[in-house]
């Protein structure tokens, strides 16, 4: 197999535009979190939401936008910026042998909410005559493959809140193998709909109002944790072996080494050890990584009372006494939970605390819980630590649990 490199990034999220910006957010505990301004806001019990600074008219035509869902736009523009950031000659590459591979859990949701709206608000017989080609779960990569002439495989990977990093895995393993030369891989969301947002807390995992710090509402692993707060964005990578990037000269970020995917076969709903052990174990066997070797993780770490201690578990189940001597992050305390598109910001997220030799806080955790006793770098980034490796947690509704393995560029 060969080596797989990380030569572009393109970021759109709650923390900033770019992986250095949202690293320097995350590193200084700086929380986009905030009550959510939307004229119905008034309906949500807790209107929390981390949310994008972006116009889709800075980046579109007028006619284009009218056929771009809001996620399709944030996916469109981190796409294109990480090709930027690649510095790649398109009109050298094979385009057979390039692919887009992009991961979104909710979808178009702004759409369907419109439609819906529509419908059944206005008891209208028509909606807007694109809301098919608008509201596909396909769109974002149709139109990344498409403006690109990328014509490898384009695919789009729905598997909740793991979608984008099975997306930027499977990515990896078509570069890795040499079926593809070049691949642009991440996720997208736009899921701060009402619609959307009435679904999530009829599940009851919305986390309730700090009332101290709005900022401060969501506290992975900590006793007093009461849920996530959604977010938006997007996140996209290139990837491009590892020869073919020192070749041309490339800036090389980091580099994938490993992907494992397994399934929680108990609940659709709640999280099990079993399955993300599974997915632990089977990042470090294609990493060919022993426990040892494993210098930090990102966590899943959303906020909820079911997550938190389960992924605590988990961790303790691969690493035995090993675990408590690895720093562990949990970012949607500052960035919220951005369903299919966590993974690939929470990648971007450990690639630049690979750069950086730094291991990010989790922000907000003043209170212990027995349950969650490992080392979560509580509150205060922890600099200058010999971080060459990185694990990357995502688990997800409908059982489909994701690690992502890493290596600093060396």
């Amino acid at each position: 197999m060969k080596r797989v490199a990380v030569t572009g990034v393109g970021v759109l999220s709650p923390l900033g535009h770019s992986g250095p910006a949202v690293f320097e957010a995350a590193r200084t505990g700086c929380s986009a979190i905030r009550r959510l301004d939307a004229p119905f806001a008034c309906r949500l019990v807790n209107a929390l939401a981390a949310t994008v600074q972006f116009e889709g008219s800075d980046h579109f035509e007028p006619a284009k936008l009218r056929i771009l869902d809001r996620m399709s736009q944030f996916a469109i523009v981190a796409a294109n910026r990480a090709l930027a950031d690649s510095s790649i000659d398109l009109t050298v590459l094979d385009r057979d042998r390039a692919g887009v591979f992009v991961g979104t859990g909710m979808g178009a949701s702004h759409t369907l909410d419109d439609g819906y709206r529509i419908l059944y608000g206005e008891n209208s017989d028509r909606i807007k005559p694109l809301t098919v080609l608008m509201a596909m779960h396909n769109a974002a990569a149709a139109w990344i493959g498409m403006e690109n002439q990328l014509r490898g495989p384009n695919l789009t990977y729905s598997t909740a809140c793991s979608s984008s990093a099975v997306a930027i895995g499977e990515a990896w393993l078509r570069v890795a193998h040499g079926e593809l030369e070049l691949a642009i891989a991440g996720g997208a969301e736009a899921p701060l709909s009402l619609g959307s947002l009435l679904a999530w807390a009829s599940l009851h995992t919305l986390a309730s109002e700090d009332p101290n710090d709005v900022s401060a509402s969501c506290k992975p692993f900590a006793r007093n944790r009461s849920g996530m707060v959604l977010g938006e964005g997007a996140a996209m990578l290139v990837l491009e072996s590892w020869d073919r990037a020192v070749d041309r000269g490339a800036v090389i970020h980091g580099e994938i080494i490993g992907y494992g995917v397994a399934m929680d076969v108990g609940h659709i709903a709640r999280p099990s050890v079993a399955g993300q052990a599974a997915a632990i174990r089977a990042a470090l066997r294609a990493a060919r990584l022993d426990i040892s070797e494993v210098d930090a993780i990102n966590a899943h770490g959303t906020g909820t009372q079911a997550n938190d201690g389960v992924e605590t578990a988990a961790i303790k189940s691969v690493f035995g006494v090993h675990a408590k001597r690895i720093p562990i992050s949990a970012t949607k305390a500052l960035h919220g939970h951005l369903l299919g598109a966590s993974g690939a910001l929470e990648c971007v997220l450990s690639l630049w605390a690979m750069q950086n030799r730094v291991a990010l806080p989790t922000m907000h955790l003043h209170l212990s819980d027995p349950e969650c006793d490992l080392d979560y770098v509580a509150n205060v980034a922890r600099e200058g630590l010999p971080i060459r490796t990185m694990l990357s947690n995502s688990f997800a509704f409908g059982g489909t649990d994701a690690v992502l393995a890493m290596r600093a560029a060396v």
